[in-house]
């Protein structure tokens, strides 16, 4: 089943792994801050792709796939 976006699933993840929202980025990005490397990574709304989604996910130090 392939959703318009992987946002919501992916927000999912993040918020179980503990990272938190920081705040709103430049056009559909928001910035996030992962518990485990005490890093922000930018997560885009409008994500399609499993290897971006990801990407994101390796950024925020979790060892997760979507």
């Amino acid at each position: 089943m392939m959703t318009s976006t992987l946002y919501p699933e992916l927000v999912i993840i993040l918020r179980a792994a503990g990272c938190v929202f920081i705040r709103q980025g430049k056009g559909s990005h928001e910035i996030w801050q992962s518990p485990v490397n005490r890093k922000n990574f930018s997560v885009p709304f409008t994500i399609k792709s499993k290897p971006t989604a990801n990407a994101i996910l390796k950024q925020a130090g979790l060892n997760v796939k979507i």
